[in-house]
């Protein structure tokens, strides 16, 4: 679902100002964003109708146009307000965007209210559809009352903002996060790199901020229980067209068909950085140390390939970067080139505005939200990305994945205010995420980056895919155990005086990794990620991830591929592309099954499409493994 910047995801509600985040490298872009998220004190209460008087389909076909136009209408408002913030972050904009999101929160949890009605009238599906997102769709619900709105959009938008604005000092000079973000994955000192990654965690004012989460979770919880649920980990797990308990149970069934090859990953790592750094820093056995994995998350390992990659054949054949470099691409012109994937598929281009609006390098007069984000301002045309944009081969790969966000927005602006959203949250995600598996030496040569004669042959396959997993399997775990964290600080499981020790034990049971130095009883690691700070929900990063390689192999059975998976690009294939928009049109207007098999035929996720892609890789591994101990328990 669609979610506002100060951490108040607005859901549906903001569906006609949709706004999606990136979860990877920058940050403070957070190379999150992919994802985009959220008052007035004189504000009447949110009240529920009285369900004692319930409605009839006619009623309820009147109440979901009102309240559609009524989405529409303050989204388009809201999208506005929470864009100046982000890129022009002051106390007066801190003002607007807070005062907003209240005012979107009691919107929100009125129509979620008003709702109750009609919970025991027989509605046609598409109208029940509806009913059921206007509930279970917004992220942080407050009870019925606009103090609560006020206090949740001030708690939000100040772990916000000390995310956004957090600095650490290098040598006397302030260094922002997206500039840490490159140098954690450059830097091979390890002295310096835990510096850097503990500063960064003291820099956005964690005792604050824990404060601010218990609080927030405190009001949310409430509010979640006055819309009928337990706690905001029913509902969050309700947006995906089953009951909560069985998503719960079916993103471990995905997790365990992917562990195995994650399992193996860690162990080769491990043993490469044993042998780089030394068992005084990193052990051969046990967890990975966190800030030697060349991200400030430990969420994708890429950047330590010079490390831990591996070489085969004549190796790589190819730096992208370099490529970029050598090709004197700017960032505008990494934007074009992405464009250009999408309408070799028969899309039509950006409009005029999306250039004139989008913001693509970091400002150097003022602070802004450096997070990759794409953004539907109006439901019509005008739609924007927001990155501090590298020309590097990661944000080349993060522009694609962004401009999916814009499409699938242009794709199913058709629908229903309510549907214009995508099938469920990891579907937004998994389209760019697909074509960006695209970017492969083929489409690097009809692109003009690569000459033929630099691709390299199947022999460097391993090397280009240890790169890949790298990025994609390295993420998985943490993909999982963000969310894991969140559903049992709302269940109360973990308590406010145990958020960080449970953090770490997540991650350790997880991910297998632990942190370059102790942490204090006051920190509040989990903050220190644009995600928890911002309230992005992450399950959506982790379907996305095995989405992409069902629509990577689906799409290349359609385009009649017959080599391996990870040489396959769909680029200027028309039929590719036509299946593809007819799957984006329908955004969330059917069951996410629906959706999925319109275009993969198959109804169910599944993960076995990234084993198949890695299997070569996973050959490789479990060989270079044999003598070692792997695990971390």
């Amino acid at each position: 679902m669609t979610k506002l910047l100060t951490g108040v995801a607005v859901g549906a509600l903001l569906a006609a100002g949709g706004l999606y985040t990136y979860h990877n490298m920058h940050e403070s872009r957070a190379h999150g964003g992919e994802t985009m998220h959220d008052i007035h004190q004189d504000t009447a209460p949110a009240t529920q109708a009285d369900p004692a008087a319930p409605g009839t389909v006619e009623d309820a076909a009147q109440f979901l146009a009102e309240t559609e136009a009524e989405i529409g209408d303050f989204g388009e408002f809201a999208a506005h307000t929470a864009w100046v913030y982000a890129n022009f972050i002051t106390e007066d904009t801190e003002y607007l965007v807070s005062r907003m999101s209240a005012e979107a929160t009691e919107l929100q949890v009125r129509q979620a209210g008003e709702t109750a009605r009609f919970s025991d009238t027989d509605l046609p599906l598409d109208m029940r559809r509806k009913m059921t997102m206007l509930t279970a769709g917004i992220t942080l619900p407050t009870p019925s009352g606009s103090d609560y709105a006020q206090r949740l959009a001030e708690l939000t938008t100040r772990m916000s903002s000390s995310y956004s604005t957090g600095t650490i000092e290098i040598d006397d000079t302030p260094v922002t996060l997206d500039t840490l973000e490159v140098m954690m994955g450059t830097e091979r000192d390890p002295e310096f790199l835990a510096m850097m990654w503990n500063d960064w965690r003291a820099a956005i004012n964690p005792a604050q901020m824990s404060q601010d989460y218990a609080e927030m979770v405190e009001i949310a919880n409430a509010g979640a229980r006055e819309l009928g649920f337990s706690d905001l980990a029913e509902m969050w797990l309700s947006n995906y067209d089953m009951p909560a308990d069985e998503m719960e149970a079916e993103v471990e069934r995905l997790w365990g068909q992917v562990e195995p090859l994650y399992e193996q990953l860690h162990c080769y790592v491990r043993d490469g950085l044993n042998e780089t750094y030394g068992e005084d820093v990193q052990a051969t056995t046990g967890p990975i140390r966190a800030d030697l994995l060349g991200n400030m998350w430990a969420q994708g390992w890429a950047p330590i390939n010079d490390i831990v990659g591996i070489q085969s054949g004549d190796g790589p054949g190819y730096d992208l970067t370099q490529l970029l470099e050598d090709h004197d691409y700017t960032p505008v012109q990494m934007v074009e080139t992405g464009e250009r994937f999408y309408t070799s598929l028969g899309l039509d281009p950006l409009p005029e505005t999306f250039w004139e609006r989008s913001l693509i390098t970091r400002p150097r007069d003022r602070d802004v939200v450096c997070h990759a984000s794409a953004w539907n301002l109006d439901n019509e045309e005008d739609i924007r990305i927001k990155m501090c944009t590298h020309v590097n081969a990661e944000d080349f790969r993060t522009v694609h994945h962004e401009l999916g966000h814009n499409f699938y927005q242009r794709a199913y602006r058709g629908q229903d205010m309510l549907f214009r959203t995508g099938a469920h949250d990891g579907f937004h995600e998994a389209i760019g995420d697909f074509v960006a598996l695209s970017v492969t030496p083929d489409y690097l040569v009809q692109i003009g980056l690569l000459e033929e004669d630099e691709v390299p042959d199947e022999s460097a396959d391993l090397g280009l895919m240890m790169n890949l997993a790298l990025d994609k399997i390295a993420f998985l775990p943490f993909a999982v155990m963000m969310d894991q964290w969140r559903w049992r600080v709302f269940r109360g499981e973990i308590t406010p005086e145990d958020y960080n020790t449970a953090w770490w034990e997540l991650r350790e049971q997880y991910q297998g990794i632990m942190p370059p130095v102790e942490r204090p009883a006051d920190a509040f690691d989990p903050g220190a990620k644009y995600h928890i700070a911002n309230n992005v929900p992450y399950l959506r990063y982790f379907l996305s991830y095995i989405l992409q390689f069902q629509f990577q192999q689906a799409a290349c059975d359609m385009a009649g591929w017959e080599g391996p998976l990870n040489r396959c690009t769909v680029y200027g294939n028309e039929e590719v592309g036509r299946r593809f928009n007819e799957m984006m049109e329908m955004g969330a207007s059917q069951p996410w099954p629906d959706a999925l098999e319109a275009f993969t035929g198959t109804r169910e996720m599944d993960g076995s499409a990234i084993i198949a892609y890695f299997q070569p890789l996973m050959t490789r591994l479990e060989e270079e493994n044999a003598g070692s101990s792997c695990g971390w328990e």
